[in-house]
């Protein structure tokens, strides 16, 4: 808990393996016990508060925000004051034992709205960089940082870092027929966000009060055949993971007025419709009504299925305030947009 309130921006860590064995592809990392697990998340200060899977993949809940593990990679999404960066090494040796390498890292954050209560290594980018720098497995020797501007006070941070002796693995790994996309949405609707509180003494726990969220916001309706994992905190705040097949969506809320924040990420098929995207994010606005958002949206390079949201969403209110994109390596283009309403 920060100061002078709760950090909502998430830091996102997605980490890529590969081994010699065809036969650990089939299970891999899933095979980390839930204690493994667990003593991973302790060491950065959260713990896991739901949970759900399929055959494709395991998705947890957690105190602050997200973890997703698939066979051959892991999500690890947190907000307020987790120590994110330190899961690197221990997911690495988790993972060697396993018979799996690191092959590749992708970091992506955006500002944080109370910055001076980050403890280290989170307290600025550079020092973020630094700590990978450091911390890294030597065969991740194919780096690149970089910060993304905009015209409002929201930035991108994005560092990626690869194995340059398996560029073509990680090209397939990394850049497959899939985009993600990461919204960050502040100042919001104040009548909507109270749909995040919790109704004092309710005698409800996380799991049923979060199943009712889900349904009187309508976020159950952004994707419906999604199976959702949900859970609302005492006495506000929400977090909920969706899975259909091999993907994912999630959404996080801090609610309290002065700071509030919501954050929705999803991953797509770059076969599907642009106009899927746009009817996914039209939803996603008008279940928090944000005065502020940005959409990062990474993709294989040379295709554009970020193009036509501004024109999709303007009728909502809100007007495209800046693009930006950037390449990076074994990760494709990176665009970065922000918006604001048309009263700012």
């Amino acid at each position: 808990m920060a100061v002078s309130g709760f950090e909502g921006f998430e830091k996102r860590l997605e980490l890529h393996f590969s081994g010699d064995d065809p036969a650990i592809g089939k299970m891999g990392l899933r095979q980390l016990d839930y204690f493994s697990l667990e003593k991973v998340l302790h060491a950065v200060q959260c713990t896991v508060v739901s949970a759900v899977g399929n055959k494709y993949f395991d998705s947890y809940v957690l105190s602050e925000s997200s973890l997703f593990v698939y066979p051959t990679k892991i999500i690890i999404k947190t907000c307020g004051t987790i120590q994110l960066l330190k899961s690197i090494r221990l997911l690495a040796d988790h993972a060697i034992k396993m018979g799996l390498t690191l092959r590749g890292c992708r970091y992506t954050r955006g500002s944080f709205i109370f910055p001076d209560a980050q403890p280290y290594p989170h307290t600025s980018f550079k020092e973020e960089v630094l700590y990978f720098e450091k911390d890294l497995p030597k065969n991740l020797s194919y780096k690149k940082a970089g910060v993304m501007n905009s015209k409002s006070c929201h930035k991108w941070h994005v560092f990626t870092a690869c194995d340059e002796g398996h560029m073509g693995v990680m090209e397939d790994m990394l850049v497959d027929d899939s985009y993600t996309v990461e919204i960050c949405m502040t100042e919001l609707d104040r009548v909507l966000a109270k749909k995040f509180f919790r109704r004092f003494n309710d005698g409800k726990t996380g799991d049923s009060a979060g199943l009712e969220m889900t349904e009187i916001t309508g976020i159950n309706d952004i994707n419906r055949n999604a199976l959702i994992c949900d859970y609302a905190f005492d006495p506000c705040g929400y977090s909920m993971n969706g899975i259909d097949r091999n993907r994912y969506s999630t959404v996080h809320v801090t609610p309290e007025d002065g700071f509030s924040y919501a954050s929705f990420e999803c991953i797509g098929s770059i076969y599907d419709e642009r106009e899927e995207l746009a009817e996914v994010l039209k939803k996603v606005m008008k279940i928090f009504g944000p005065a502020t958002m940005s959409v990062s949206t990474t993709c294989p390079s040379g295709h554009e299925v970020w193009r036509g949201l501004a024109k999709a969403i303007e009728p909502l209110g809100m007007r495209l305030r800046s693009c930006t994109t950037d390449e990076f390596p074994a990760a494709g283009s990176v665009v970065y947009q922000t918006f604001t309403t048309r009263r700012k």
